[in-house]
């Protein structure tokens, strides 16, 4: 009874932690979005952890940090960005609390309907992207043509 008591007590505790954090992840996606959208390189980047990877639609792209700056800021540079609009997003925590993985579903003007999947690690009251994965949605009445074209490409 006694221990049954104590995890109730604990179980509350966490709650308000958890709250929290995921608000402090929504903010963090949220403001990526954002950045990007206004072409703020520096500000974008802040968001990532320094052994961040970010992995893009095409096979060829998944880069480290430094790669993915030096690609992004050719952009960022022009003051061009690139709009996504998250319209779903679902945030989960680890256990210890200072791991979270989230997915995402994205609008934007050039791609339409995009995925965002990811991981984030908390370092002190900060939380840092560590993975960022965007693809596109294939639906399945689509899945066999694209297949075959992919299949004809080379990595």
């Amino acid at each position: 009874m006694r221990l049954l008591f104590y995890s109730a007590i604990l179980l509350m505790l966490t709650l308000p932690v958890r709250a929290s954090d995921t608000t402090a992840i929504e903010t963090v996606l949220d403001s990526l979005h954002q950045h990007s959208a206004e072409a703020k390189g520096k500000a974008y980047f802040s968001l990532y952890a320094d052994n961040a990877m970010f992995i893009g639609t095409d096979a060829s792209e998944t880069w480290t940090l430094d790669e993915f700056k030096q690609y992004a800021m050719l952009y960022f540079d022009q003051g061009k960005g690139w709009r996504y609009h998250s319209v779903e997003r679902h945030i989960s925590l680890s256990d210890s609390g200072d791991i979270a993985w989230f997915v995402e579903m994205l609008e934007s003007e050039s791609f339409g309907v995009t995925r965002g999947t990811g991981v984030l690690q908390k370092y002190g009251d900060k939380w840092l992207i560590e993975q960022y994965h965007l693809t596109l949605p294939i639906p399945n009445s689509m899945i066999d043509n694209v297949a075959d074209d992919i299949k004809h490409q080379s990595l």
